[in-house]
């Protein structure tokens, strides 16, 4: 035995550094990037000054209201969820739903891309629901939530044309770097590589635990997306996803009018502004830092820089001013809504075991029909 098991442990040495490595890059490499951009966002910056603008300027009342808002938007994406997860068996309260999608925003700020994972298993486990389906629903859902972004930013491009074309042309070294980037030739050729690579590994490895793995992942996610398809209540579920993305856009449209300046900017060229800043602060989601924060803020000033040109005073330490009293105040609402979740989970998992309706019910002929 003791042979047996000298001879196993270099073969284990691999599997632990490759996993010690996975978890460097799955925890440590968003902290890093958050307190770089964060360190880059301040260089240069009049604290001071940024310190006064929110003391003397910010009329909180609006950044309260944004809030409530938010709230309202958590509140339909679960209830969007939830006609997802009926529509696959699993009957889920929607109170609990409204705690997973809490505690999953609360759980970004601390593991970025770990709440998801965080509400798949929660709502799995509570309501003795197989794992793999509950994850190929939320795949679904932030699929959903990146088509919409998409769509978003191709309206920006066209109701925005004109100030995204006045903005490179005041800045043509952003547009000479921007152009040279989308026709580099390296960009493409490496775009193709790693595409043909992708392909010829899932060819030639059809049964590797990568490609194996791969396969159930886009299974998850096909099944995710299939259900939206036959489920009822498509019409409802395409409601709440338009009711999910208007409040985070009239949230930010409303925080607009917390700081006279970019009122001013909302109130001089309209929507359109409001809009450009949303979709670019919304883009800038996909970059893995703690709960968004510092790209989230780059996204603002970059996208107030635009209007800058029409509104006399609105310098970099204002746009940051605004940035961080919207992230910092929406910062602090997900801790404490996160703070209640946990709270109530835990009463919950005391005092209210999943019985009778609140368990999955998946019956053979609807399992079926999922797995097709």
């Amino acid at each position: 035995m003791k042979h047996t098991a000298d001879s196993n442990a270099p073969s284990m040495r691999p599997r632990r550094s490759a996993t010690i490595w996975s978890r460097l890059l799955r925890y440590g490499v968003p902290p890093v990037i958050t307190i770089g951009l964060c360190y880059l966002l301040f260089t240069g910056v009049d604290m001071h000054e940024m310190a006064r603008i929110i003391r003397t300027e910010c009329r909180f009342g609006y950044i309260a209201l944004a809030l409530v808002i938010s709230i309202f938007s958590h509140v339909f994406r679960a209830m969007r969820w939830r006609i997802q997860l009926n529509a696959l068996g699993i009957r889920t309260p929607l109170g609990i739903i409204i705690l997973s999608i809490f505690g999953t925003y609360a759980v970004n700020l601390v593991l970025p891309r770990l709440g998801e994972l965080w509400r798949t298993g929660y709502i799995a486990s509570r309501q003795r629901a197989p794992f793999s389906t509950v994850f190929g629903s939320m795949i679904c859902d932030r699929l959903s939530d990146t088509i919409t972004v998409f769509l978003l930013t191709l309206l920006a491009f066209v109701v925005a044309q004109p100030q995204i074309v006045s903005y490179l042309q005041q800045n043509p070294d952003t547009y000479t770097r921007l152009m040279a980037v989308i026709a580099s030739p390296a960009l493409w050729i490496t775009v193709t590589a790693v595409a043909l690579l992708c392909i010829a590994l899932w060819r030639r490895f059809p049964h590797s635990r990568i490609v194996t793995a791969l396969r159930s992942l886009l299974s998850g996610i096909w099944q995710g997306f299939a259900v939206v398809g036959r489920m009822e209540g498509k019409v409802l579920w395409l409601l709440y996803t338009a009711l999910i993305w208007g409040c985070y856009f009239t949230q930010l449209y409303v925080c607009f009018y917390a700081f006279p300046l970019t009122a001013d900017v909302a109130g001089e060229f309209g929507p359109t502004a409001v809009l450009v800043c949303f979709v670019l602060s919304s883009l800038s989601m996909a970059v893995p830092s703690n709960g968004g924060i510092g790209p989230y803020q780059w996204a603002l000033m970059f996208g107030l820089s635009m209007y800058a040109s029409g509104v006399p005073g609105l310098t970099r330490e204002y746009a940051l001013s605004f940035g961080n009293t919207v992230m910092g105040c929406q910062t602090l609402l997900l801790i404490l809504l996160g703070i209640i979740t946990f709270v109530l989970i835990s009463i919950d998992r005391h005092h209210n075991k999943p019985t009778g309706d609140d368990q999955c019910h998946v019956p053979a002929k609807s399992t079926d029909n999922v797995s097709d």
